[in-house]
């Protein structure tokens, strides 16, 4: 979405609070990323730690733990990408009328 063809004059209050959900939103996706990412090098890092002698598992752990790092850093790029769109809204002083 184009948030920078709204002028600071055209919010209202609710669009206003709407955009703070919107950043707010934007965060928890954040969170949502590196919680999965998380889990995934934990994952790869265990299979590739506690099974050395199976090179299935040892490969399985590798590309779990490659696909963690995506992970990190598609959220990363990701969550700038929005913030960056919203930056222009983020210090609105809405109408009150």
């Amino acid at each position: 979405m184009n948030y920078q063809a709204y002028s600071k004059t055209d919010l209202t209050l609710r669009d206003a609070l709407a955009f703070d959900r919107t950043i707010l939103a934007n965060e928890r996706t954040l969170l949502a990323y590196l919680r999965s990412a998380l889990a995934l090098l934990a994952g790869g890092l265990t299979l590739y730690k506690f099974f050395p002698e199976d090179k299935f598992l040892q490969n399985m752990g590798i590309i779990l733990f490659v696909i963690g790092v995506i992970t990190i850093i598609f959220g990363l790029i990701r969550f700038a990408k929005v913030r960056k769109s919203l930056k222009i809204l983020t210090m609105v002083k809405p109408k009150l009328d």
